[in-house]
């Protein structure tokens, strides 16, 4: 029974498995970054950290060891010389898969593997200055609440200044409108003024003889009696009805004659 048996053979023997992993190793080194299959590449990572964490300290010891796995000095080298530099500051966790999809053919699930401090994308280079940045933020906060307080007091201060400044005008205006009360007293002519308006009534009293043309007018009404005799003209012309009275004896003539 292959109980609490979990490490992945990966379809090999053991030979040919650590050939594989030591020269998958040698190709994340040098390359610092490779594509694979997502179970070789889990495999990978458990491989290659031991022997990253082995070359921070650089004794013989440890190369011996180192090159008992990989057995590529070319490897081996450039991992003690450059990547134990550039992963000194790190405590572990030094690969980074990312998952591709999967491939066409087998439909593989294929990853890509390499060496977190090479990826410029993912770095952070603010490791360090993380905490000064918290100490600096306090710093920053404490003064800025500082220009703060300041801020109110001169807004106060020139807040006090003003308000008499403003309130010293409302005072003279009612000086200023003491000459507009007085203006009333320099109406009182035009009070007078109706008195003198009073011979204006007398007027009607002289237009009594206008009243008096409607006397004079009686015989402008007679002149509808004058119009009578030419309401006569009609009988005027009575006569000339009896013109053709006289002209039918003419006609007797002229039968007589015939």
């Amino acid at each position: 029974m292959r109980h609490r048996k979990k490490f992945n053979h990966l379809g090999r023997k053991k030979g040919h498995r650590m050939s594989m992993l030591a020269n998958m190793s040698s190709s994340l080194i040098i390359h610092k970054r490779i594509n694979t299959t997502l179970a070789k590449a889990k495999a990978l990572k458990r491989f290659i950290e031991p022997l990253i964490t082995k070359s921070k300290s650089d004794t013989t010891h440890n190369r011996r060891i180192v090159f008992s796995r990989i057995k590529q000095k070319n490897a081996i080298s450039e991992l003690f010389r450059n990547i134990a530099v550039k992963v000194g500051d790190r405590p572990g966790g030094y690969t980074r898969i990312i998952r591709l999809g999967n491939r066409l053919g087998d439909n593989a699930e294929m990853a890509m593997i390499e060496l977190v401090d090479y990826n410029e994308l993912y770095v952070s280079t603010k490791k360090k200055t993380t905490r000064r940045s918290r100490r600096g933020n306090k710093k920053e906060k404490l003064t800025d609440n500082k220009d703060n307080d300041k801020a109110k007091n001169d807004i106060v201060e020139s807040t006090k200044d003003e308000v008499p400044s403003k309130e010293s005008p409302v005072e003279e205006a009612p000086a200023e409108e003491a000459p507009a009360e007085e203006s009333p007293v320099e109406e009182a002519p035009a009070e007078e003024a109706p008195a003198e308006e009073a011979p204006a009534e007398e007027a009607p009293a002289e237009e009594a003889p206008v009243e008096e043309a409607p006397v004079e007018e009686a015989p402008a009404e007679e002149a509808p009696a004058e119009e009578a005799p030419a309401e006569e003209a009609p009988a005027e012309e009575a006569p000339a009805e009896e013109a053709p009275a006289e002209e039918a004896p003419s006609d007797k003539d002229k039968k007589e004659k015939k």
